[in-house]
């Protein structure tokens, strides 16, 4: 955990931690599945977890989470997709309950940072689907939430202010620029923070699988540029998450040691590196 001279408190980690191809860059030889998230709790103090949107989360997964990640861990978790992306509208208030009961231990042990609600590019901005955020939010009121969209057609001031008024945090992201996608949009929408990168990959980006689209490492100075970014949210925020998902061969790892090691010098310093 970080907090620099005038910033909230910063947590960096990414999004999942459960692949196979980290043995080796990350993880250490024969290390079991099983282990996977202690050996991770060791070097990061927050995680987002990312199974939670293909499969709808159990208690009993999340007390093992925690009780495997030990007390200073602290995990976000990705609403399941069918409260964002197969969304039926005589079913997705029940799933909610599911999943809000499925999530009851992290709340309890005062380990959740957020539920995160990607919705996808293909979630414009209508009347249906306005409502059906509202509608979400409330099924939700009183945890902590995270709304990130993949269209732009969202980054208004009328969405922010709605957010504002909601409590829901509004999720910074970088991503490649392409038409479409959502501006650099950095506002505080609530105390949490809450900032996503998933790497620069323009030419990937449409139509390809996810391990292909976050196959992305980012150099020093774009993460320098990245620091610069988080400074000013950090500041406006009583905490920040910050996850990297291009998790494909563990370089979401990389670039967060990376980025930790340049907001310790923020830290340190009150200034980053990187030139005026």
């Amino acid at each position: 955990m970080l907090k620099g001279q005038g910033m909230g408190k910063v947590l960096i980690g990414t999004c999942g931690y459960s692949y196979r191809e980290w043995v080796g860059p990350f993880y250490p030889e024969k290390t079991r599945a099983e282990d996977y998230l202690r050996f991770y709790a060791g070097e990061f103090s927050t995680l987002e977890v990312d199974h939670s949107y293909y499969k709808m989360p159990t208690a009993a997964q999340m007390q093992n989470m925690l009780d495997c990640g030990g007390p200073e861990l602290s995990i976000a978790i990705k609403a399941t997709q069918t409260l964002t992306h197969t969304i039926d509208s005589g079913k997705w208030r029940e799933e909610a309950k599911t999943y809000i009961n499925a999530i009851e231990p992290l709340v309890r042990a005062g380990r959740l940072e957020a539920v995160l609600f990607q919705f996808p590019y293909s979630f414009h901005y209508t009347s249906d689907n306005r409502k059906h955020l509202d509608s979400l939010l409330g099924e939700f009121s009183g945890i902590t939430s995270a709304v990130e969209f993949r269209n732009g057609e969202w980054s208004s001031g009328r969405v922010i202010e709605g957010l504002k008024k909601r409590g829901a945090a509004y999720v910074s992201t970088d991503l490649p620029d392409l038409k479409g996608l959502p501006p650099v949009l950095d506002v505080h929408t609530a105390p949490l923070a809450y900032f996503r990168l998933h790497g620069r990959n323009t030419e990937a980006w449409w139509g390809s699988d996810s391990k292909s689209r976050y196959d992305y490492l980012y150099t020093d100075q774009e993460l320098e540029g990245a620091a610069e970014r988080i400074k000013r949210i950090a500041v406006k925020a009583d905490r920040l998450v910050i996850y990297f998902n291009n998790h494909t061969r563990a370089k979401a790892i990389m670039n967060a040691r990376t980025l930790k090691n340049i907001l310790d010098k923020v830290k340190q310093n009150g200034t980053s590196d990187s030139p005026p």
